[in-house]
C-alpha cells in the first residue's frame, strides 16, 4: 500500500461540530494522529478511536513553535511513508493557524502519496455566530496580532477588524498559559486610528458542547491590564461606516439608497 494523509479539523465544541466526513475519515484510518485543546475533545476522539494517538506532547515549554511543528509534521509524514493510510485530526480548521497541517499535506503529496484535508468548523465560524457579527455587512480584517504589528499592517477603521493568538502576542515559544505582557505595544498602535473610549472584545469560544463563550468587553485604553482569556482573539468593531463613492456607483449603475 502506497500511504495516504487525511487532514481533518474537529471543529470547536468538542464532539458535536465534527463533520460526518471527517468522522468516516477517523474510522477508516489505519492511523490516527491528534493536537486538540482541550480533555474534552481529546476523550471524544478517544472513544472514536481508542488507538489514537497525540503529538501534544511535542510542545515543550521554551522550545520554538517552529520546531515543535517540524517535529509534528515529521511524526504524521513517518507512518503515509511507511504505507499506512493516516488521518491527522486538529482543533477547529484544520486549515487556520495549523502549519503542521498545511506542510504534511504537502510533503506527502510531493512524495507521491495521496493527502487531502477536509474543512472543519473554525473559530471564525463561532466568533461570527457568537458575537453577532456579519463580515458581509461590514468587511473583515484579520491578522495573527503579532503579525498585525510586526508587519505594519494597515488598518480600516471603517471594517471589522479580528487580531488572533493575542494571549501569545510577540511570543515564538509555546506556553500554556495566556501572556499579556506586550498588550501595550498592541494598545498604542489601535489607539493611533481609534479613539480610548472605544470598545473592543476579548473572546473565546467555548470548545465545550454545553458552555457559553468568553465574552470581556474592554475600553482600548484599558487593554494594556485586560485580563485575558486563554486562547483570546481581540474583535474591534468598525469605527464608522465608510463613505460611498457616488462617480462609481453611477458607472455601475446603482442610485444611493436614502441611508448616509
Amino acid at each position: 500500500m502506497a500511504g495516504s494523509l487525511t487532514v481533518v479539523g474537529t471543529g470547536i465544541r468538542a464532539g458535536v461540530q465534527l463533520t460526518p466526513e471527517a468522522r468516516e475519515a477517523l474510522v477508516r484510518a489505519d492511523e490516527v494522529l491528534f493536537v486538540v485543546a482541550e480533555e474534552v475533545a481529546e476523550g471524544f476522539l478517544r472513544r472514536l478511536r481508542p488507538d489514537a494517538r497525540s503529538l501534544h506532547d511535542l510542545y515543550e515549554p521554551g522550545l520554538r513553535r517552529r520546531e515543535t511543528y517540524a517535529r509534528m509534521t515529521e511524526a504524521i509524514l513517518a507512518p503515509v511513508l511507511a504505507g499506512r493510510e493516516v488521518c491527522a485530526a486538529f482543533y477547529g480548521h484544520p486549515g487556520v493557524f495549523t502549519a503542521p497541517a498545511h506542510e504534511a499535506v504537502r510533503r506527502a503529496r510531493a512524495a507521491g502519496r495521496e493527502a487531502r484535508m477536509l474543512p472543519g468548523v473554525s473559530a471564525e465560524d463561532a466568533l461570527f455566530a457568537d458575537l453577532g457579527l456579519d463580515p458581509g455587512a461590514t468587511g473583515c480584517l484579520s491578522y495573527e496580532a503579532t503579525d498585525f504589528l510586526v508587519r505594519r499592517r494597515r488598518l480600516d477603521p471603517t471594517a471589522l477588524l479580528v487580531l488572533w493568538q493575542v494571549s501569545v502576542l510577540g511570543r515564538r515559544d509555546y506556553t500554556s498559559e495566556p501572556d499579556g505582557t506586550h498588550l501595550p505595544v498592541l494598545a498604542e498602535r489601535l489607539l493611533r486610528v481609534y479613539p480610548p473610549e472605544h470598545e473592543a472584545i476579548l473572546y473565546e469560544a467555548s470548545p465545550y458542547p454545553i458552555g457559553d463563550a468568553v465574552v470581556r468587553r474592554v475600553r482600548l485604553a484599558d487593554l494594556p491590564r485586560a485580563p485575558l482569556p486563554r486562547l483570546a482573539t481581540l474583535v474591534v468593531p468598525p469605527l464608522r461606516r465608510p463613505r460611498r463613492d457616488l462617480r462609481t456607483m453611477a458607472r455601475l449603475g446603482l442610485s444611493p439608497d436614502p441611508r448616509p
